[in-house]
Formats: C-alpha cells, structure tokens, sequence
C-alpha cells in the first residue's frame, strides 16, 4: 500500500484537526493518520480494522464515502467516549492505485471554516482593485499583481511593458525610486520586521512627471518550513489625500497671515511670502493703479491698464533682471498673433504669451528692452486674476523651476483659492479707505425688508436719509415675530449723525433683538436697553472735553397679540403712534412716553389696549409730524402730564418734549400725516401705498434735514376657531386627559400628521408642570403658518435644556421636545411661565 499523504500535501490545514482514512470496499478502515485520535479519540494504531460504520453514524455521508465519488460535505465523527465532532468530509478516491479503496479526509469543521476563509481573503484581495497587492519573490521580483503592471508604468500603451510578469522594481518604477523602494523590502526580507504605513513618492518609469504618493505596508512571507518565501506588498494611492493635506495647509497659513492688517501693501507681500517656496518659485503681486488709490477697479480686465508691482518673493533670492522688479510700472497688452481672448491668457498656459509694456505710450527708440511679466527661462507659468467682489483688482504671477512638477488643474485650483481670499482682503482695505461713501448703504442694510407679512400684521417700512451724509443718523424701524403668533414693532433713533450713530443703531437693534427674543414685557424690555445704553455711553468715546454723556437713543417698544387681539406698548423718548380704527380718525395714543435710553432712574410705563381687526398702526419719526429740528431736553425728562399728546423726543438729536424744548408739532403736517392713516385703515390702501403717500405727501423733496423712517401696520387677529385651550388640575391623571383633547383638537383641524410629536410634547410638557411646579396647568393650540403648542404653570423658574447622562432616570423630557419642535422657547406670564414649541403644518 502506498503511504498516506500528509495534511499540508493536499491543501489541507496541518496538525490534529484532520484525521486522514483509507477505507476499503467494504467500508473496514485499513489505514489512518496520527490525527485521528483528536477526532475519534482512537489511538492509531487501533483504528485499523473498525468500520465506517461505527465511525460515521450518519448514513448519508458514510454512503458518499463508500461510493468512492469525489466530492466535499460536511457531517459528524463519533468520539470514542460517544460524543459527535462535525467535520468536513473530503472524498480522494483518484489518489490511491487500488480503485477499491478510497482515501477519505476528515476535517474539524472550525479548522475547515479557517482554512476557506483564508483561500477566500487571498481570492478576494487579488480580485479588487482599490487596495494594491504585490508579491516578491526573494529577489525582490514582482510574481504577482492584483492589477496590469503597465497600469503602474505609463499611460502611454507605447511606452508599456513588452513581457509578462515576473517583472523588476526598475522595469516599472524611475530608478531612484525602485533603489529605494528595494531597500526597504530587503530589510523587511532579512529581519522580518514588517513596514507599516511607509509614504514614498511613486514615478513611473514611462512617466517621471506623474508623481504618486503611495502609503505601503510590507510583511515578510514563509513557507510551512518558515523557510522565506518572498514579500507582500499592500498600497493604497494617497496622492489626493496627501494634495488635500497640503491645500489644507497651504490655505490655512494664507488666512492667518492675508488679511489682519487693513494695508493694501502689506496684504499683498503677506500673499508672496506664503505662496514662496512651499507652492511656487515666483511670486509677483500686481494691482491697478486705480485699487491703490482706493477707487473701484472700473474694467473687469487689466488689458492695457496702469498697473504696479507691490510684491514680489522668489526662492533663490535673486531677482530676474528681465523680470518687473517691485515698484514697477506698467501696462499689459496682448501679442498681436495671441488667438486666446483676454480672459484665457490671464490664467493658465496662455500666460506665458504675456508681455509688459512701460507706462509712457511711446517709450524712446534707444531705450531697453520692455522687461517681461514673468520669468522667459523654461518652466512653469501660471497667472491667475485677484477678483473680489465681481471686480479685478490685479494679477497673482507665479513660475515653477523646470525641476519641479509643473502647474497643473489642481493647482491653478489652489491659487485660485489663495488669491480669491487675499484679493477680498485687498478690497477690504480698499474699501477702508472709502467708509464715509459707504455710511448710506451701510444704515440700510441694518433695516429690515421694506415689506414684511406675518400673520398677525402686515407691514411696511420706510426709511429716507438726510440730504447729505453729515445728516445720516441712526434712525431705525424693526419688526420681530414673537412666539404664539405675536408680533413686536419698533421705531428707535440714536442722537448725533454718521458712522458712530449708524454703528450705535444697529447695537442697540440687535439688542432689541436679542431682548424680544426672551419675550420680555415691553416695559422691562426697554428697561435692559436701558441699562445696556447707559454701559455704552460709560466706556463709549469721549467728547472734544473729554467727558462721557448719554448716547441719547430713543425707542418704542410695542407687541400684539393676534389671539386676544391685545397691544401692549412702552416708549422711551418717543412720541407714541398714530391708531386708527376702521371707520374712525387716527389718533395718537394716549401713552405717556418714559426717559431717553441712558438716562436711567424712571421706569417706564406700559399701556395696553385692544384693536379691532384691520387696525392701522403708524409709528414715525418727528421729522414727519413736522417737529421743531432744534429742540433740547436730549434727556427727555421734560414730558408733558396732560392728555399725552406731548412730544416723547426722539429725533436724531434727542428731542425732549414739545412744551419745554420749544419746538412746536406743525397741525398741518400731523393732520395730514392721520389722514393719510384714516384712509389707510378704511382698507382703501395697503401698508406700502399708505407708505408711499405719506412719503409723497409731507416729504416731496425727499430731502430731509435729518433721516427719517416710517413703519405702517395693519394687524389682523387670528380667526376664532384658530386656537383651543383647556385648564386642568395639578394631577398625574391628566396627562392622558390632556392628551386625548389634543388629539381630538388636531384632528378636527386635519393635521393628524401632527398628531404623534404633539402628543410627546404636550406629555412632557405637563408632566414637567405637575412634577416642579404644581398647578393649575394650562393648555392651549394655535393653528397659524405653523403648529403653537404652549403649556402653562404658576412657577417663574425657567426650563434648562440639558444632556441627560446614561445613568440618569430623568431629565430628557425637554431635550425630546427640543428635538421634536421646530422652535421652542419659554416666556414669563402674570401668573408664572409659558413654555411653547412650534411645529411646521404638513
């Protein structure tokens, strides 16, 4: 008989976990291996002679076995002490000479799943291509590749590998690169120590200007006599992580460096220092004569343009005599054979057909040549346009020495990039320059759209400057949706003119906003701006005395409710507004103004009143109302006890009251300016049409001695059926009450898609007010634009969203709410707190 062929012979995993059987035709074991016994649990030497039978208890794989048909299966051993080992089954009938017998393989099934998923992993890892896998004999020749080596070579077929593999490091790499490269995998041959992660730049052979950048770990691979047997070489191409690296750097140096200082000149040196010699071998900055006085580029090209060199940095330090040297100055014109348009040559390979020209329009006929825009030895060249803003304003100039990679897409990407940013640092210190032309357009952009709709009112406001830029104050008008449908209007004006009043304005309106954010009381609303004015005018500048006063700010402070059809208003300095209900004359309220902001030490007075719907709102600077321009009082302490018609003072001055300060309201232009509200609130005219005819009618010039603004509004309460509100008890029972009215309620408006994130609210939401605050709770639902859920307590502590830690049994009810409302938000009410969330409908 021939001998029985080892484990490692046949594919098979080494050691006990395989028992190898030779069985005759009637299925007696004549022959078995030394690692049966883990198997069966019978020393070798006495399992000849056994049957199968005894073996195998399974009858299906015993009768494969048998058959003598080739095949694999799996199926259980018995153990000698009568427990069952599943193995796999491998049939070999072919191997032995005697056709009688068949050699069978028993396999642990644990050892068998190993050695597939082995066989399995190699298969796959040669079958992809994004991992690269290689193979190295001891020679360090290729034996085997996941990929076509040509792929690695060039993508030139020309230039391609004419034989098969095994191939050397040098036939497919630049030679530099393979020296190196066999280094390290000869050291990994030797010593066995693996290389993880190694980052080298791969050159093709056919292709040395393509540069890679692979990341490569290699092990050291042996034999089952851990004889050596070659190297694996796993890769993967960085080379676009390692660009994305260095574009990260590269921009993140240039923000740091382009732009702290408002110096056009410095801007421009900073942006050749970071550019040289990480990026380029020459950097050259050249801007419009037009950008270095601080006027606007004009032309959307630097063709034949007066244009100066600011900034120049190059990597050898010498400068190129050839070259434009730092402060010069020049035009640049296109070659008369150039075919590209103006656009195409000032980026890109195009560039190098640039030429300087002098300044003077016809340079002496002895003079030197014209010097170039960049450097004429060979090399790389790119030029790319400074634009900021939709404008010009120079040129970046770069060169790359002929040894280095030349430009390509991704760089010219790049700086793109760095000269985007630097270009709108220099047309911010440009624009430095030209602040007092930019005071208008700059009190503009802090108002608010002319026209603005909610659902509670429709508005529209106005604002007129002062015939010239001394003029310009800090005149405001805002309008500021609340929580619960609710809106808030506001009419302010900061003393004084021009840039300190226009930034004083928007402070204190982002303030307002700020303020109306909380849903404070107008009262105590303007108090805070109070306190905050008189913090502005303390470390604020001081005068040519060098004393600290009042900024002089006025403001009026007013909210409607649409639901109870409520206003509530507060004013500090302000003349109060015009109302005017449908079918009656327009009226100035009757609200008795408060001090000037920063004054301090009077409260303010609120009023509250309720407006039918389609109510005209007027509130409007002095100017209009034809009040005196000089008036004093700038405190406004000076106010009128009668029936509060009196002046509030709130002109760009700092008015204070008509009686005291002189400066007596125009009858005519007041009554024309009620009329004009009368007939708005008859719903002949729109808020912007009324607006208009005010505008048209008491300011015809359009030329004010100081700015003037005007807010019209025409609120609108919410239909009866809009809201639904129950008050219960301080009980845990009703919370499932609470939730039934809720639904019942959401599905009589049809939005039952609402109805399951309402419900989880409305849950924690009461359940919160019964545990910490006690009751009775209140429950109400608005149907607006979107979805207002709000639940009240008698407790003024207000919630705190905070992130519950895995231990904790509680303290995630608010941040479910949080997730599950669009906005929410808490405000204080006479009787505690409201907190309310908002859902946007469908």
């Amino acid at each position: 008989m021939r001998a029985i062929p080892q484990p490692g012979d046949l594919g098979q995993p080494p050691g006990e976990s395989v028992a190898m059987l030779v069985v005759g035709p009637e299925g007696e074991i004549l022959a078995t291996s030394e690692g049966s016994e883990r198997l069966t649990g019978i020393p070798p030497e006495d399992l000849p002679g056994s049957s199968l039978t005894d073996l195998i208890p399974d009858p299906e794989g015993r009768s494969a076995a048998l058959a003598g048909v080739p095949g694999r299966s799996y199926t259980s051993v018995r153990h000698r002490d009568g427990h069952l080992t599943r193995v796999r089954l491998d049939i070999f009938p072919q191997l032995l000479s005697d056709p009688g017998r068949v050699l069978v393989t028993l396999v642990d099934a644990a050892a068998a799943r190993q050695q597939e998923e082995d066989q399995a992993l190699v298969r796959a890892l040669f079958s992809q291509q994004q991992v690269g896998l290689s193979i190295h004999a001891p020679d360090l020749l290729i034996t085997r590749l996941n990929s076509d080596p040509n792929e690695w070579v060039t993508n030139d077929a020309e230039l391609g590998l004419d034989h098969p593999l095994p191939v050397a490091l040098h036939e497919i790499m630049d030679p530099e690169d393979a020296e190196e490269v066999a280094r390290k995998l000869s050291r990994v041959a030797g010593t066995g120590e693996p290389l993880i992660n190694w980052e080298y730049t791969y050159r093709a052979r056919g292709a040395p200007e393509q540069e890679r950048k692979l990341s490569v770990t290699s092990l050291r691979l042996e034999d089952s006599r851990d004889e050596l047997l070659g190297v694996v070489s796993i890769y993967t191409d960085i080379t676009e992580q390692h660009q994305t690296q260095r574009r990260m750097a590269l921009l993140h140096t240039a923000a740091q460096r382009i732009g702290p200082s408002l110096d056009v000149t410095r801007n421009a040196e900073e942006l050749a220092k970071v550019l040289v010699p990480s990026f380029t071998d020459f950097a050259a900055v050249d801007l419009g004569e037009r950008v270095l006085k601080g006027d606007e580029p004009g032309p959307t090209s630097l063709m034949n343009v007066p244009v100066r060199r600011i900034a120049v940095a190059e990597a050898a330090g010498r400068w190129p005599e050839e070259v434009q040297p730092l402060g010069g100055a020049f035009r640049i014109e296109m070659p008369d054979d150039d075919a590209g348009t103006p656009g195409e040559a000032i980026r890109g390979a195009a560039a190098a057909a640039l030429r300087t020209l002098p300044v003077e329009e016809e340079p002496p006929a002895d003079a030197a040549p014209a010097r170039l825009l960049l450097p004429s030895s060979p090399g790389s060249l790119m030029v790319v346009p400074l634009r900021a803003r939709g404008q010009v304003l120079g040129t970046l100039a770069l060169w790359r020495s002929p040894d280095r990679t030349p430009f390509g897409e991704t760089d010219a990407d790049l700086a793109e990039e760095v000269g985007s940013r630097a270009a709108l640092s220099l047309d911010n210190a440009r624009r430095y320059t030209r602040e007092h032309r930019t005071l208008e357009t700059l009190q503009r952009s802090l108002l608010p759209p002319a026209v603005f709709e909610v659902s509670a009112a429709s508005t529209a406001g106005s604002y007129v400057p002062a015939e010239t830029t001394a003029g310009i104050g800090g005149s405001w008008y805002d309008v500021i949706p609340l929580s619960s449908a609710r809106v808030a209007f506001v009419m302010g004006d900061v003393a004084g003119h021009g840039l300190n009043a226009t930034a004083t304005m928007g402070r204190l309106r982002t303030a307002v906003q700020t303020l109306a954010d909380m849903d404070l009381a107008p009262d105590e609303l303007l108090t805070r701006l109070d306190d905050l004015a008189i913090r502005l005018a303390e470390f604020g500048p001081t005068d040519e005395g060098g004393q600290r006063g009042s900024i002089g700010a006025t403001c009026l402070y007013c909210v409607y409710d649409p639901v109870s059809g409520e206003c509530t208003l507060a004013s500090a300095g302000r003349t109060p507004p015009l109302l005017a209900e449908p079918g009656e004359p327009a009226e100035v309220l009757p609200l008795r103004p408060g001090p000037a902001l920063g004054v301090g030490g009077a409260p303010f007075e609120t009023m509250t009143l309720r407006l039918g719907p389609q109510s005209v709102l007027a509130f409007f600077s002095e100017e209009l109302a034809g009040h005196g321009p000089e008036t004093g009082d700038p405190t406004g302490e000076g106010q009128d006890d009668g029936d509060g018609d009196g002046d509030g003072g709130e002109d760009g001055d700092g008015e204070g009251g008509e009686e005291q300060g002189g400066g007596a309201r125009e009858p005519g232009r007041l009554a024309q300016l009620s009329q004009q509200i009368t007939e708005a609130a008859k719903g002949r005219r729109s808020p912007a049409e009324t607006g208009r005819g005010v505008l048209d009618q008491l300011l015809p010039d359009r030329a004010p001695a100081n700015d003037v603004a005007l807010l019209i509004a025409r609120v609108r309460p919410l239909p009866p059926d809009s809201t639904a509100d129950w008050q219960l008890p301080a009980e845990p029972a009703v919370v499932g009450r609470a939730r039934d009215l809720v639904l019942e309620q959401l599905d009589a408006w049809d939005l039952t898609e609402s109805a399951f994130p309402t419900e989880l609210i409305v849950s924690e939401l009461i359940t919160n007010a019964i545990r910490y605050a006690g009751g009775p709770v209140g429950v109400r639902l608005i149907r607006d634009d979107v979805l207002i859920c709000e639940v009240s307590d008698p407790s003024e502590t207000q919630p705190h969203l905070r992130r519950a830690r895995p231990t904790d049994e509680g303290g995630r009810g608010l941040f479910l709410v949080a997730q599950l409302a669009h906005r929410w938000g808490s405000r204080y009410t006479a009787t505690g707190k409201t907190i309310w969330t908002e859902q946007p409908l469908g």
